[in-house]
């Protein structure tokens, strides 16, 4: 029998939703305009940038992007033909990293202030100090179920 969502549930829901789909919309299309990038494409320089070296193995990344490693390899591809990633295998070690190059490093910098004035104008500034905090655990509550529900492949 299906459980229907009560009221509040539906109202949050609706909340999440609206958020999923209009935020990275909207950043997307900041990014875009303003450096040439998308915002999957700034999020995978950006946690390239924030790593010793600049460097992650693929597999890494693409669980810390939240994306399947098909979706990561086709970014990767693009941000190499662009000059601001390449992939090396280093000997001896399994898998296959993407690495920042200066350009690419010199891309996220440039981007990285349009970024941070889109995030607080769309999400932040909306919210007061305690009002963060609980997004940030709500968030991270989230994504945790999400976590478990989708290693236990019960999505």
């Amino acid at each position: 029998m299906t459980r229907w969502l009560d009221p509040v549930e539906q109202r949050a829901w609706h909340a999440v939703v609206a958020l999923m789909t209009r935020v990275p919309a909207a950043l997307d299309t900041r990014l875009q305009r303003e450096s040439g990038l998308t915002h999957f494409e700034f999020r995978v320089l950006s946690l390239l940038s924030e790593e010793a070296g600049h460097r992650m193995q693929l597999s890494d990344l693409a669980h810390k992007a939240n994306a399947s490693l098909s979706r990561l390899s086709h970014v990767v591809s693009k941000l190499e033909r662009l000059g601001w990633a390449r992939r090396d295998s280093a000997a001896g070690r399994r898998g296959v990293y993407a690495v920042l190059t200066d350009d690419g490093f010199e891309k996220v910098v440039e981007a990285t202030p349009g970024y941070l004035e889109a995030v607080r104008k769309l999400v932040l500034d909306g919210l007061d100090c305690a009002q963060t905090a609980q997004l940030a655990a709500l968030g991270e509550s989230l994504s945790s179920q999400l976590d478990q529900v989708l290693a236990e492949g019960c999505e």
